[in-house]
């Protein structure tokens, strides 16, 4: 299981994004109850971004509301989001990636964006509860992938992240078009001083008066 995060947010601009994006859960969001796209279009969307449609996930906490611009990819093809509380000036974060966690390589695998420190491992039902300079999370083991769901000691509780890494689930096929941005089509830059004949030299002519 990869050790860094490829593309997450710092903490410090998500109240800002949260101002921007309004107050809708991915769930309650007018556009997740639009027709969805079909499957060829969702995975165009998912290859923009570089990552596995079916390691996306979504989850519910009372409080939190999903950033929709923290969506990107973690490690190789996995997944990242945030879930911000502005009452709490707290987040959750959730992490997707391919891999497993086992009484072996929990210690040796960091805990959140990579807290300092020494990690502890306790085993909880199915998951795992793991702790790390003052982040803890909490690690689900699914077939192929592993769940993780954690955030800051000091403002969330222990019980907040074991409830929302249980209601850790595949989004639908709605809620996956509205996670997944539109892929941008960008083409060439037109430049207004290349002539359409010859060797495609720059224009230098100089006009009336110049």
């Amino acid at each position: 299981m990869p050790r860094a995060a490829r593309v997450l947010l710092p903490l410090t601009l998500l109240p800002v994004l949260i101002t921007a994006c309004g107050n809708e859960k991915v769930v309650d969001a007018p556009e997740s109850r639009r027709p969805a796209p079909d499957r060829a279009e969702l995975q165009a969307r998912a290859d923009a971004l570089g990552l596995a449609p079916e390691l996306v996930h979504v989850t519910e906490s009372p409080g939190f509301t999903l950033v929709r611009q923290s969506v990107g990819v973690y490690g190789g093809d996995g997944f990242s989001s945030v879930y911000w509380s502005r009452k709490r000036d707290a987040q959750i974060l959730l992490l997707v990636d391919r891999g497993t966690m086992t009484a072996e390589n929990c210690p040796k695998q960091p805990v959140g964006q990579g807290a300092m420190g020494p990690v502890t491992c306790e085993r909880d039902g199915d998951a795992w509860y793991r702790t790390s300079g003052g982040q803890h999370e909490y690690a689900v083991p699914e077939k192929g992938h592993a769940v993780r769901i954690g955030g800051d000691t000091a403002k969330i509780g222990r019980d907040v992240l074991r409830a929302a890494a249980e209601a850790a689930r595949r989004p639908t096929s709605a809620e996956l078009a509205f996670l997944l941005p539109h892929p941008r089509h960008e083409g060439p830059v037109k430049r207004g001083d290349l002539p359409s004949l010859g060797d495609g030299a720059p224009n230098n002519d100089v006009g009336p008066g110049g």
